[in-house]
C-alpha cells in the first residue's frame, strides 16, 4: 500500500526529480512495508528476538563456566561475538523474505507499477538494517543482565555499531542472492543455513581461534566474521582495532562488490 502511495505520488507529482531520488523513495517504502510487515507477523518477531536472548544464555551459562579466555571474562569476549553471529543468522530472514516475495507473485506486481527495479533489494536491504538496529540494542541489553560491561566511550560503540550494520547489509546480498535463486522459502531457509554454520563456528566468535587445529585455525583467522569480530570486540572493551577494522570493511565491500551485481542480475532474471 506505502509502495503504491508512492508511485502514485510520483505520477501526478509536479515537480522533476532525480532518478535517484525516485530510487530512492521507492526502496525506502518498500523498507517500511517489510518492517511493518515483520511487525504484524508474531511468529516471525519472537524469532528475530528470542532467538539472539537464547544465544546469549545457552553460551553464557552453559559453556561459560568451561571456557577460559585469558585477560578477560568470557562474558565480555563472548558479547562481540554474539552481536555478530546474531546479526549473521538474521540474514536467513532475508534469504527467506525474498523467496516468499518472488514465488507469491508480489514481485511481478511490484514490476506493474511505476518504481525503481532496485527498490525491491534496496528496500529489503534498509528493513535488514532496522532488524539490526533493533537486535543490537536487545542483545547488548541481555547482556548487560549476565554481567557484560562496556569499557570504550560513544564514538567506539557508534563504531561497533556501524560495522555490525555494514556486516549485515553485505551478508544481507548474499541471502537475497539465495532467496532469489531457491525454489521456494523453505530451500532458501534451508541454503542460508551451511553458509551461517560455516561463518559462525569456526570463527573467534566463541573462543581464541589459537586452541584450533592448523588448517582449521587458518581458516578461521581469514574469513569475514572474525575479521568483524575481532573488530567490534576492541571497540567494545576497549583496545586498538584500527587494523581489524580495515580488514573488516575490505571484506564486507568485496562481499558486496562480488554479491550485489549478482543478486540484481538473477532478481531481473526472475522476476
Amino acid at each position: 500500500m506505502t509502495t503504491l502511495t508512492a508511485t502514485a505520488t510520483r505520477q501526478w507529482s509536479p515537480s522533476r526529480r532525480s532518478k535517484l531520488a525516485w530510487a530512492a523513495a521507492d526502496s525506502l517504502a518498500v523498507a517500511t512495508r517489510n518492517v511493518i510487515g515483520t511487525t504484524r507477523r508474531p511468529q516471525l518477531l519472537g524469532f528475530v528476538t528470542i532467538q539472539p536472548v537464547l544465544f546469549v544464555l545457552m553460551f553464557r551459562y552453559v559453556f561459560g563456566g568451561s571456557i577460559h579466555i585469558p585477560g578477560v571474562s568470557y562474558t565480555n569476549y563472548l558479547m562481540a561475538g554474539i552481536l555478530v553471529v546474531t546479526v549473521l543468522f538474521g540474514a536467513q530472514n532475508t534469504a527467506i523474505g525474498m523467496a516468499e516475495d518472488l514465488h507469491s507473485g508480489l514481485i511481478e506486481r511490484f514490476r506493474s507499477l511505476v518504481m525503481a527495479r532496485s527498490a525491491v533489494l534496496a528496500g529489503r536491504m534498509l528493513a535488514d538494517a532496522v532488524r539490526n538496529l533493533f537486535v543490537i540494542a536487545l542483545m547488548l541489553g541481555v547482556g548487560y543482565f549476565v554481567g557484560f560491561r562496556l569499557h570504550a566511550n560513544v564514538a567506539a560503540q557508534v563504531a561497533a555499531t556501524g560495522v555490525l550494520l555494514l556486516f549485515g547489509f553485505a551478508i544481507s546480498w548474499v541471502a537475497g542472492l539465495l532467496g532469489l535463486t531457491a525454489k521456494s522459502a523453505e530451500a532458501a531457509g534451508a541454503a542460508a543455513l551451511p553458509l551461517t554454520v560455516l561463518l559462525a563456528f569456526p570463527s573467534s566468535a566463541f573462543l581464541s581461534t589459537r586452541n584450533l587445529p592448523g588448517p582449521l585455525r587458518a581458516y578461521a583467522d581469514h574469513q569475514p566474521l572474525t575479521a568483524t569480530v575481532n573488530t567490534i570486540r576492541p571497540l567494545l572493551l576497549g583496545g586498538p582495532a584500527a587494523s581489524h577494522a580495515v580488514t573488516a570493511i575490505i571484506w564486507c565491500a568485496g562481499i558486496v562488490a562480488v554479491f550485489a551485481p549478482l543478486a540484481v542480475l538473477r532478481y531481473c532474471r526472475a522476476a
